[in-house]
């Protein structure tokens, strides 16, 4: 007698991650009712069905990002595992906490040609940070709850269920309810922030870096707080952009490769970097002149990252918000509140604020530049929106601050170090279904654009509203850049076809324009705002030069004055 669904062990799977915390379940239908169906029927779970894996771990990511709560991907044994592959490097990457659940072909089958077979565990271990095979229905429960448990402490990350096929054919196990998994704080030791402590108030231009860690902590106040002790120039990576607002007073924008001039002097000029939930990856330490030779004091849930991009003076071992609220405290201990070294940094802060703001305004002329077409973007849809990007050659300027400048309250999401092309739509996806109250908006080029459309009928089913900027160059920018700064031929960079977005666009109910004015890009992004609240997607696109050249990337490259900024 077949079990009825209720009893059936992917109802159990379902009901187990529910009460763990999860709150969606993403993939593509399988053959026979698996993970998907059942989560349509069991209460604290919704359902988001992609056309593509690939797509669905994106749109995972945007909704963990979004939501703060982890999410899980559904796929099933050979091709639908191996093409979510891309999309697991991404989250893993970010550690964005993704429970990828997954079917193991029957025993039987293992080593003489088993239907599509494939060993799941060894493509996917470099990304995850545990995988476990279920060969027994009394395994389940507990391997689900720990797979939630491992992607959520310590650094989030991927984590890996298969569930063999005798076990979804065996009577399903008991289900007893069970409490949300926890996310585990804890603080440093006492001495060693005190050390800390001591290195920062003697410092004589100490800087803060906020990471991605920071986010799930919810650690923005007590960061802020803590540079404010300082008096410190407060950066943040890409991953940790909303942690704070960037009007604030001590706000430089970002690290590494996005660093808008001349906040990179604050940089090159400090003696002690306080870095905090972050690895310190390539990007953020790109084109950051001496950043060996400082003093650092590094902050992470976890003790892997310590010695890895950096070797620290000081490595702090715990919550960010816990840990950054215990600097606070022993700063207060150590120093008083104003000082006259504290005031000077403000002063220069202060300045250097000023200097990238006039930077910028001074080049926002007639003309439609990346810059200003980011602007307007920003003007219309407010700086709360959910900013999602991509991370091609021209939309990188939307890294920039003050390009754009985004509060506290935003959500700003981004592809990690893997930097994976397509990336953008699925994951705007998942962030506005996490979120609906706020406008969810794309920045990314022609080709990212085109490499994510499989997500477009899914935001089109959900009436999600998206709004996108596409910045069109015909091609892939990036190559095409550094083909130019080697001298090489671009052909291959470029695209010959006409482009066929719009026509898709169109086709699905969304509202498309061409913009090459600042007069038509807004009165595009006023339809866009009607659009938004008729659940439609719209599509904005604007060519760019191929030389409006981020300054961040220009000034790593040493190739002169960026376009579109003044010099």
């Amino acid at each position: 007698m077949s079990a009825t669904p209720e009893q059936h062990p992917w109802h159990v799977v379902a009901g187990t991650l529910a009460d763990a915390g999860c709150d969606l379940v993403v993939g593509l239908p399988s053959d026979e009712p698996g993970l998907m169906d059942a989560a349509r029927t069991t209460p604290g779970l919704r359902v988001l069905g992609v056309r593509d894996q690939r797509a669905g771990a994106c749109a995972a990511i945007g909704h963990a990002a979004v939501s703060g709560r982890p999410a899980v991907l559904a796929v099933n044994s050979g091709p639908s595992f191996a093409n979510a592959l891309t999309g697991l490097l991404e989250a893993s990457s970010l550690g964005a906490p993704v429970i990828v659940v997954t079917t193991r072909v029957p025993a039987l089958g293992i080593g003489r040609g088993g239907f599509q077979h494939t060993d799941q565990a060894a493509m996917a271990r470099p990304l995850t940070k545990w995988d476990f095979l279920v060969e027994d229905p009394r395994q389940l429960t507990w391997a689900l709850r720990r797979a939630v448990h491992l992607a959520v402490n310590g650094g989030p990350g991927v984590v890996l269920v298969e569930i063999a096929d005798e076990v979804l054919r065996a009577p399903a196990p008991e289900r007893r309810p069970a409490p949300p998994v926890r996310r585990l704080r804890f603080a440093a030791d006492t001495e060693e922030v005190r050390r800390a402590a001591r290195l920062l108030t003697g410092a004589r231009l100490p800087v803060v870096v906020g990471g991605g860690g920071c986010k799930p902590a919810g650690a923005g106040p007590a960061v802020r707080r803590l540079a404010e002790l300082l008096a410190a120039p407060l950066f943040t990576t890409a991953a940790g952009r909303g942690l704070v607002d960037e009007e604030h007073p001590l706000a430089c924008g970002l690290v590494g490769l996005y660093t808008t001039p001349p906040a990179d002097r604050l940089l090159r000029e400090a003696d002690v970097v306080l870095a905090i939930g972050s690895r310190l990856e390539e990007t953020a330490r790109m084109g950051w002149d001496g950043l060996e030779d400082k003093t650092l004091i590094h902050v992470d849930v976890d003790p892997a990252v310590f010695h890895t991009a950096a070797e620290p003076e000081v490595a702090l071992l715990g919550d960010a918000a816990l840990v950054a609220g215990q600097l606070a405290d022993a700063v207060v201990a150590e120093a008083p509140a104003v000082t006259a070294a504290g005031a000077a940094r403000r002063a220069d802060t202060a300045a250097v604020r000023a200097g990238m703001r006039a930077r910028h305004s001074a080049a926002d002329g007639p003309d439609l530049t990346v810059p200003t077409a980011l602007r307007l973007l920003q003007e219309s849809v407010t700086r709360g929106a959910t900013l999602v990007q991509e991370n091609g050659l021209h939309d990188m300027w939307g890294y920039h601050h003050p390009v754009v400048s985004v509060g506290d309250g935003a959500r700003v999401i981004t592809p990690g170090e893997q930097t994976m092309v397509g990336f953008g739509l699925p994951a705007a996806v998942g962030a506005a279904l996490a979120d609906r109250t706020r406008r969810t908006v794309l920045v990314c080029g022609d080709g990212a654009f085109e490499m994510g459309l499989a997500a477009l009928p899914t935001a089109t089913e959900l009436n999600l509203g998206l709004t996108v900027l596409v910045l069109d160059n015909r091609g892939y920018g990036w190559p095409r850049f550094v083909r130019a700064e080697e001298g090489a031929p671009d052909t291959l960079t470029r695209f010959t076809a006409p482009a066929h977005t719009d026509a898709a666009v169109r086709a699905l109910g969304g509202l498309t324009a061409r913009c090459t004015t600042p007069a038509e890009l807004a009165a595009a992004l006023d339809d866009a705002a009607k659009a938004h609240t008729e659940g439609r997607t719209t599509v904005i696109t604007v060519p760019v030069r191929d030389d409006d050249v981020p300054v961040g990337v220009r000034r790593v490259f040493d190739a002169g004055p960026a376009a579109g900024a003044a010099a």
